[in-house]
């Protein structure tokens, strides 16, 4: 050590600490290891917060109650009742952006198989009606109206139900070699419109396959390999092989707390806990393994029992009030969720005025609560401390995780300094992207201080904010 005593005493600090780094790295490794860290699509997917999925399909224009078990086996005989006079994508989108939604998903195919685009691999297709002559284009005019209005165009391809080609549950019927040969060019089929429709639209933000893909380890189409050839940049949901998001285990538009933005497996589908009320899905894994944040998705005429994710006649009274649709923001977003809200246009090929009306209260509802903050902070370690304006109270709070280095907050607690004390008004464990909570009265104090009791690794917060 002869060139230690030769040091300063600086230099000797410079040195122990150069040392201690040494013997710390292994053990920081270690700690980055144990978490998981969101793909480019998952960061994406949580910022983007809110979305909407159109729904559209033959069923709008019968004039009946949806009836989904009778549809999933009885095509619809005459097509040409699809004649939206006052079709307006515009009109969708507006609605949209004014509902302060980031994202907006078109069911391009649905249990009908009817696909509302241009193909020249589903003869059952806007090509095969009169609307329009046969030209219209619906996911064109869709993705041109997302670009206009500055929403990022996603899409949901149905493949699990097609009443026209006969597929029940991703399959043909039967055990013979004319089944066979019908899965096989079934299959085949799928492939060819996924090319289709991701080649040919631009770049989509989401591609949902509802009920998922069906790989070819179950006999499926090989879906994968065409999204990450064409649309790597996507959010994919998802099939056995991958789930870039999982559902949150209900169709209320909420999740329960804690939602914990990482599962255990790299498909909620290999263990989605349908025995246990999908209780893994909506909880997540505190220490999972894989990043998987959630969904949760609802149709916005799901109000007092009803749930129609399609037009209905006579399903005004079931809009869901804004009231209650603020709630579903607070048990969604506000639990490191993403919502999404089904929309329907009307056989006229319109989203209808009260629903538009009431997307556009939501929107405000939500800038109103949360466009301006009467403190807000952010930072890195254990404690986070902020001083509070005086006269001010406050009865929200958002904290939010630099989510790209993962999910890193276990315990946590938010304190106010009031009458020379402190006092803890919320304690919790989830953070992730956000975490909102409301406070049964307002709070005031001269200072708050946010508590990290319990984290893996460093606590990095980008915003603690009062409102």
């Amino acid at each position: 050590m002869k060139i230690y005593s030769t040091m300063g005493s600086f230099c000797k600090k410079q040195f122990k600490l150069f040392i201690l780094l040494v013997c710390l790295c292994p053990t920081i490794n270690v700690i980055q290891a144990q978490i998981p860290l969101p793909k480019v699509q998952q960061l994406a997917w949580q910022e983007a917060e809110l979305g909407v999925l159109i729904s559209y399909d033959l069923h709008v224009f019968d004039g009946k109650r949806y009836d989904q078990p009778f549809n999933r086996i009885n095509p619809i005989e005459d097509y040409n009742i699809f004649d939206p006079k006052q079709l307006d994508t515009d009109q969708w989108i507006r609605s949209v952006k004014a509902g302060g939604f980031t994202f907006a998903v078109l069911t391009v195919t649905h249990e009908t198989g009817f696909a509302l685009y241009q193909s020249d691999v589903n003869p059952y297709s806007l090509k095969a009606v009169k609307w329009k002559d046969g030209k219209g284009d619906i996911l064109r005019d869709f993705v041109n109206s997302c670009e206009k209005y500055g929403i990022k165009p996603a899409i949901y391809i149905g493949i699990r139900w097609n009443s026209y080609m006969g597929i029940h549950d991703f399959v043909t019927q039967g055990n013979t070699q004319f089944s066979k040969n019908r899965q096989t060019y079934y299959n085949r089929y799928c492939e060819r419109m996924t090319t289709e429709l991701l080649t040919r639209y631009g770049k989509f933000f989401f591609i949902w396959f509802d009920g998922g893909a069906h790989g070819p380890e179950q006999g499926g189409p090989d879906i994968l390999p065409i999204v990450e050839k064409y649309q790597p940049q996507a959010v994919f949901y998802h099939n056995l092989q991958r789930a870039d998001v999982r559902w949150g285990g209900s169709e209320s538009g909420t999740v329960p707390y804690p939602c914990w933005g990482t599962f255990d497996y790299p498909s909620w589908f290999q263990y989605s806990g349908a025995k246990d009320n999908f209780k893994p899905i909506k909880y997540g894994s505190e220490n999972g393994q894989y990043y998987m944040p959630a969904m949760a998705d609802a149709p916005l005429r799901g109000y007092k029992g009803r749930h129609e994710w399609f037009w209905e006649p006579g399903d005004e009274p079931y809009i869901y009030p804004v009231e209650k649709l603020v709630d579903m923001y607070y048990g969604s977003v506000g639990r490191n969720a993403t919502l999404i809200l089904g929309l329907t246009p009307d056989p006229e090929g319109l989203i209808p005025q009260q629903d538009a009306d009431t997307l556009q209260a939501f929107g405000k509802a939500i800038r109103d609560r949360f466009s301006n903050p009467i403190a807000e902070s952010k930072g890195e370690g254990k404690e986070i401390l902020m001083a509070l304006p005086k006269s001010k109270t406050f009865d929200q709070v958002v904290i939010a995780e630099e989510i790209e280095k993962g999910q890193r907050i276990r315990e946590f607690s938010l304190q106010v300094y009031k009458k020379r004390n402190w006092q803890t008004i919320i304690t919790g464990t989830s953070v992730g992207h956000k975490y909102i909570a409301r406070l049964p009265e307002p709070v005031s104090g001269e200072k708050v201080r946010l508590i990290i009791s319990k984290s893996i690794g460093q606590p990095y917060i980008s915003k603690c904010a009062l409102y």
